[in-house]
Formats: structure tokens, sequence, C-alpha cells
């Protein structure tokens, strides 16, 4: 494809809905007169398209053209079920292609995404999700103008290929600089009360995404890393020979249970809190 052959002077949708869930049952298969794309948030799967069964799975973005046979397949051998993102529209005309047809490489079904650009489809993503779920005025454009960026980021996926330099680790990078900003929200909020899916809304994440590559950069989960820090928080404050009694050390490191807070800190240092406190 050359480049820019796909890109158009001008871009007038009608945005239809959007939908966002976990699929618990195989729907029909079927086909329709207008163009979906699926965008694949967490988890894995399978689709028939045409006949043909195409594993899916995190970062994955679907073109379902009009007329394409298409039918999500529930199965219980997944480790995550897929959760996914809709967004239906109509009234485009790529050059070169059907009526509200998007090119898709190789004249297939599935883009998958990496990088820069499975970050941006995550935060358009989550950004349609929530105003969809505000309904508030001008929902509708605000809508329209997300569904443009979607459909303009595949055409430019396509006209407009990235030369990587050979050797360059694009993934490792990424996945460093995401373990980083985990790292340094601990840092910063131990003492408040943290949820991984707050962290990888922030950040246009999945939870499952943010799970595995913490895990393949540091050898443990971002909970355990963040229990470790919060203990260790908790034992400078007991040996600095401080008043305050262990209900207070414990919420000043994020526990309001006292009792969960010293079984923890037990079986990381093999002492109570207590009695950290006596040695010090």
């Amino acid at each position: 494809m050359q480049k820019n052959s796909k890109l158009l002077e001008d871009l007038n949708p009608t945005f239809l809905f959007t939908w966002k869930g976990t699929r618990v049952n195989t729907e029909k298969y079927h086909s329709h007169d207008y163009a979906e794309m699926a965008f694949v948030l967490s988890g894995e799967g399978e689709y028939l398209l045409e006949g043909q069964r195409y594993e899916i799975r995190e970062g994955d973005l679907i073109i379902l053209n009009p007329g394409v046979h298409h039918q999500a397949l529930v199965s219980g051998q997944a480790e995550v079920p897929a959760t996914e993102f809709f967004v239906g529209f109509t009234d485009i005309q790529i050059k070169d292609c059907e009526p509200n047809t998007l090119p898709v490489p190789g004249d297939g079904y599935i883009i998958h995404t990496t990088g820069e650009l499975r970050q941006r489809l995550f935060k358009i993503a989550s950004s349609m999700a929530a105003e969809n779920a505000d309904c508030r005025e001008g929902r509708y454009f605000m809508m329209k103008s997300y569904l443009m960026q979607m459909i303009l980021l595949v055409l430019r996926e396509q006209c407009e290929p990235v030369e990587r330099t050979v050797g360059y680790a694009f993934e490792s990078v990424n996945k460093t600089y995401v373990v980083e900003q985990v790292l340094n929200y601990f840092e910063d909020h131990y003492n408040e009360k943290i949820s991984l899916e707050l962290i990888a809304e922030n950040m246009y994440l999945s939870p499952f995404y943010i799970s595995k590559i913490f895990k393949s950069e540091t050898g443990s989960t971002p909970i355990r890393h963040l229990i470790d820090i919060r203990l260790e928080r908790a034992r400078e404050l007991l040996e600095s020979n401080s008043k305050a009694s262990i209900q207070e050390v414990a919420a000043s490191v994020g526990y309001d249970d006292a009792y969960h807070f010293s079984k923890l800190f037990k079986k990381r240092y093999g002492i109570t809190p207590s009695q950290a406190r006596r040695q010090a």
C-alpha cells in the first residue's frame, strides 16, 4: 500500500452505538449493514469470521465491515475471557474502498496492535466508555469525535508504516515505562487506598496487561510489591521509637485493619509489630 493512498479529505461518520463487556454466552452467527470495530481490552478468545476461526487477544482490533459474517465464541479454556469494546458506525467513504468499509491489512479482519497504537486505542476506548456512561450534553458529538480518531488511527497504521531500527526493542521500552510509572505511584501513594483497576484506568491500560508485564519485568506482582513497600515503611516507623499505636502505624501505611496488618508483618519479618518495636 502506498503512503497516504487511503487517506481522505472528508470524514463525517454517523456514530451508532458502543458497548463494553465480557461475553458469557456465544452470540449468533450474523452480519449487518453497518461497520463495527471491536477492540480487545484484556484476555483472550475466539471469533468465527466468514467460516474461519481466529484467536484474539488483548490489543487486537477486529474490523467488521458490512456483510462480514461473524460470531464471538465463548470458550471455557481461556485463562482470562476477552473483554471487548465495540463501536458501530456508518456513512464513511474511504478512497478505493466500498461504502462504509475500512481497509484491513492483507484483506483480513484483525489488526494486532502494539506499542503507541495500542495505548492510544485503550485511551480512546476508556474515554468513550466514560462519555457513554455520563450522558452529558453533547454526548453524541463527543462520541463521534472519538470514533473519528479511531478510524484515522486505523488508516494511519496502514498508510504510514513506521520503520523501526533493527534490534530496537520497542515492547521492552514500553514495558519498562509502564512498570516505572506503577513503581513511582506506589512510592508516592502507598498510604492511600490503591486498586490496580484505578491505576490501569488512569494509564489507559488493562489490569491484566499491567499485572502480566509487571511480573515479567520485576518477578513480583503489583500487589505483592505494594505490600512490601508498606511493610518496609511500617517497620521504619516502629524502629524509630515512634509513639504511634499499632493501629495508627497500620493506618499510616494504608491498612484500616490492624490485625490484618500484623499478620502480614509477621509473615514478612517473622516477628509481630510489637516485637519489632521492643527490639528497636
